[in-house]
Order: C-alpha cells, then sequence, then structure tokens
C-alpha cells in the first residue's frame, strides 16, 4: 500500500484531502496552529505506517522464499536419512544472526527469539517431511496390496 505523496510543505497549502492551510507568513490563531500541527503529525502516521505497511509485505515474502529453500532442504534431508535438526548449524546461524543484529543497531536478543521462533518452524516442517518420507519408503517397501 503506498500513500499519495503530499505536493506542499505542512502548512503552506493544499492537504492531502483538499483542505488548505495558511498561506506562508500568515500567523495562525491558537487554536489553528494547533490543528496545523495535529495534521501535519495524522499525514506523517499515515506516511511512516504506509512504509511500515511495505515493510510488512517484503518480510512476508522473504520468509516465503526462505521457507521454499528449507523445505527443498528438508526433502534432502529425509531422502538421505540426515537429521531433521542440525544444532551446530543452528547455534552458527543464531551468533551469526545477533552479529548481523548489532551492526544494524537491532535488538540481538530479538533477533535470537526471532530466529529461533523461524529455526523451530523449520526442524518442525523437516521432521513432517522424513515421517512422510519413511511413511512412503514403507509403503513402497511392502509392495502392492493384495487385492
Amino acid at each position: 500500500m503506498t500513500y499519495p505523496k503530499q505536493d506542499t510543505a505542512p502548512g503552506t497549502g493544499p492537504t492531502m484531502n483538499g483542505e488548505t492551510h495558511m498561506s506562508e507568513g500568515t500567523a495562525p490563531a491558537a487554536g489553528e496552529a494547533a490543528s496545523v500541527a495535529d495534521e501535519a503529525a495524522r499525514e506523517r502516521l499515515l506516511y511512516l505506517r504506509g512504509s511500515i505497511d511495505n515493510l510488512d509485505a517484503a518480510l512476508v515474502h522473504l520468509l516465503a522464499e526462505r521457507f521454499k529453500c528449507t523445505q527443498q532442504v528438508g526433502e534432502l534431508k529425509a531422502r538421505h536419512s540426515l537429521p531433521p535438526a542440525d544444532p551446530a548449524r543452528e547455534a552458527a546461524q543464531i551468533e551469526r544472526l545477533r552479529r548481523l543484529a548489532e551492526d544494524a543497531k537491532l535488538d540481538p536478543a530479538f533477533a535470537e527469539k526471532f530466529l529461533n521462533f523461524i529455526i523451530g518452524e523449520v526442524v518442525r516442517h523437516h521432521r513432517a517431511i522424513a515421517d512422510r518420507t519413511h511413511e512412503e519408503a514403507t509403503a513402497e517397501a511392502a509392495g502392492p496390496a493384495a487385492g
């Protein structure tokens, strides 16, 4: 979702909703000044929320791509009887993400919690894939059902 861009600076002309602010050089009445400030704050809030909405959409798409990759990893692990979890890899990823978070001025504890949640979901999916693969292999080994 994108929001319309304001063509003029707050307080100097038409706003996004068509209202007209005072022109430059005109002193606002006391109540009018608060109204102008409130309108500018509302416009900034709409702009920031639009940015947040766009970032949320990007995060969802990035997570979808990540899970497509981890799905393939899970299938590969299942075909080769590898364990669904890899604690050494997970620990290395958590440490790597903590460093990235620090560099980005993001709380490393938050980043770790976020990655732990994702890892938990990935391992859960890998276990389900392994169970399904094992069931399919067992059914193939048993041969066709007698009928």
